[in-house]
């Protein structure tokens, strides 16, 4: 992985306390509530699954069990 070029932000963390949504935590304070439902693979996960996430470069995430990787534009592309 490589960080990509014009982008100068990346993700700090990620929740999913929240029934059926994802929450994205950015670096520059920003914060974003998308519905699971956006991402059919994360949705197929169960909660303990989705607890696993791994961010890689800053900009991009991933869970253990799954094995595509998101960059730091998917959440805010459907959102």
């Amino acid at each position: 992985m490589c960080k990509m070029e014009n982008i100068s932000f990346g993700i700090k963390k990620l929740d999913f306390n929240h029934r059926g949504k994802m929450i994205v935590f950015f670096t520059d304070g920003r914060v974003l509530v998308v519905p699971v439902s956006f991402f059919p693979d994360i949705k197929g996960l169960s909660m303990k699954e989705r607890n696993k996430w791994m961010i890689l470069d800053d900009q991009f995430f991933t869970f253990e069990s799954l094995s595509k990787v998101y960059s730091v534009m998917d959440p805010l592309r459907v959102a």
